[in-house]
């Protein structure tokens, strides 16, 4: 694939600790590795703060004026009381895409239980498709390698770049 034909990706962390410096992110790099070995072009890397106002824009931004193909956060999905990455993927959300969701949460709770723990979701804003995943590596790479397989073809869809599903 030619760099210009590549999906335009961005990779957004969600940390109090990262943005503050005290904990090394590990899963926005990780994230960036695998999306490039897979083809897709990162063009974005950011880490921001559990703050929901924050990350509304950020997606926006991405979103709207960036023109992203796909966006994936890490961390936020849990149940912290300053977990707050798929409110703010809701929010901006024009459509859910349910389905990516669940099979990160069913690949995941092959491996542990806790799974289920993860509130993640997937959705569309115009042409971009937000993926909100987990914030450990561990589970960033079980999530993504569980629906990267399909994602090329559902960007396709979306952004215009194939016809229809129908075989």
């Amino acid at each position: 694939m030619m760099k210009d034909d590549r999906w335009k990706a961005a990779v957004v962390t969600l940390s109090d600790k990262g943005y503050a410096g005290e904990r090394e992110d590990k899963s926005g790099p990780l994230l960036c590795g695998m999306l490039e070995e897979a083809g897709y072009d990162v063009r974005k890397t950011l880490l921001l703060p559990d703050e929901q106002n924050e990350i509304e824009k950020c997606l926006c931004q991405l979103c709207d004026d960036d023109r992203m193909d796909i966006v994936f956060t890490t961390g936020g999905t849990g149940l912290s009381p300053r977990d707050c990455t798929p409110e703010a993927a809701l929010a901006v959300a024009d459509k859910n895409v349910p389905g990516i969701a669940e099979a990160m949460r069913l690949a995941s709770l092959k491996v542990t239980p806790r799974a289920m723990l993860s509130r993640g979701v997937s959705v569309i804003r115009g042409q971009t498709l937000i993926i909100t995943l987990p914030g450990s590596p561990k589970a960033v790479k079980e999530n993504l390698e569980a629906v990267l397989p399909s994602l090329g073809h559902g960007l396709a869809i979306l952004t215009g770049r194939a016809g229809e599903c129908a075989r």
